[in-house]
């Protein structure tokens, strides 16, 4: 299927690993140019690197912390130095938490509001103007299943999403005149590096069966019984990002293996 995506340009936050590579190698392979942030500058070349010689498209590393305004805005000065702008931004930087409502401090809440909604505030505010410019374009914001089925244990992290699932709707009326197309994924269990490192620390006195852990959530949660690939969840956000797609607008899609327990 043709996905109209060649020499289109894509900003990806989060995109050294997890899910956010998996976007950047799956919109490389249609044949777009990226503009990769993370806040680890070694994996982040890496990964660029990796992603040029595989594909043989123009990628421009960004060494930021989105969740402050000045990695922001350095963000969005790479695009327009580099690429005149860009056609695609992806929202997909995150991090799970884990606190309690009642003794979760106030820096803490504020740290992840900056990640998880701040960031694509202010990536919005500074690309959405050149992608009028370019004739239209597409943002995806990565939230949640817990924006709406939360997890009992991370409460910032299920607030903070679902926060950013309003603002993916509130955008997409604002800018749906300009040809610019909001739409919002919400994935299920997916296979990131995040949850082998949390695993691998919650079964450490134990025996340090990680597997048997992860296997264990998927049977709880999923019916489908299996984490996702952060591939599985990268091809659908791809085609998200492609005029294939063109009438989907402030939608949210739910990539969960039958997880969410309501219609």
């Amino acid at each position: 299927m043709e996905l109209g995506l060649r020499d289109k340009v894509a900003v990806i936050t989060g995109g050294s690993s997890g899910i956010g590579l998996a976007v950047a190698q799956g919109l490389a392979a249609e044949g777009a140019h990226l503009v990769l942030a993370a806040r680890v500058g070694d994996r982040l070349e890496e990964a660029a690197r990796g992603i040029r010689e595989a594909h043989g498209v123009r990628v421009v590393p960004v060494p930021c912390d989105v969740a402050t305004a000045d990695g922001t805005a350095t963000l969005i000065e790479a695009a327009e130095e580099s690429f005149g702008g860009a056609d695609i931004l992806v929202n997909n930087a995150g991090a799970g938490s884990n606190e309690t409502i009642l003794e979760a401090p106030d820096e803490k809440w504020q740290a992840y509001w900056d990640l998880h909604v701040m960031a694509a505030v202010r990536l919005a505010r500074g690309l959405v103007p050149g992608m009028r410019r370019r004739g239209g374009g597409v943002i995806l914001h990565n939230a949640s299943i817990c924006a709406v089925q939360p997890l009992w244990y991370e409460p910032i992290y299920n607030v903070t999403k679902a926060a950013l699932m309003m603002f993916s709707k509130t955008l997409s009326t604002e800018v749906i005149d300009h040809n610019i197309r909001v739409n919002c994924v919400n994935p299920g269990l997916v296979l990131t590096p995040d949850w082998v490192k949390t695993a691998k620390q919650l079964t450490a006195d134990s025996g340090g069966d990680w597997q048997g852990h992860l296997d264990e959530v998927a049977r709880e949660h999923a019916p489908i019984k299996r984490f996702a690939t952060p591939e599985e969840v990268a091809d659908f956000m791809v085609f998200l990002c492609s005029e294939r797609a063109g009438y989907s607008v402030g939608s949210t899609y739910f990539v969960d293996g039958g997880m969410l327990k309501t219609v």
